[in-house]
């Protein structure tokens, strides 16, 4: 009998790996702003574990929740949906391509 995961899955974009084994995956979700009824983007940057060091800055990603690793990482990347162009990293480092 299969078991559903209640573990969640997110896509975002990577947006460092300068840590071993670790990289910093930017999650954007739209929001309804209580008041004034206007969708606004949210940001969240999340910490996932990268076992095979396979993740690039602007590489877009699939994540999924795990038991906790260390202090800040409780995701864990499962895999890489598109690799970034050469040209993305300009893009990526000013945070214009996050959206």
């Amino acid at each position: 009998m299969e078991q559903k995961s209640k573990r969640r899955l997110e896509e975002g974009v990577v947006v460092s790996n300068k840590m071993e084994k670790t990289v910093r995956v930017s999650i954007v979700r739209t929001v309804m702003h209580p008041l004034y009824k206007k969708y606004v983007r949210r940001t969240t940057k999340i910490m996932a574990h990268d076992e095979k060091k396979e993740c690039a800055p602007g590489d877009t990603v699939e994540i999924k929740e795990v038991r906790p690793i260390s202090k800040n990482k409780k995701w864990m990347v499962v895999r890489v949906l598109k690799k970034a162009a050469a040209g993305q990293m300009e893009e990526i480092k000013d945070g214009s391509e996050l959206s």
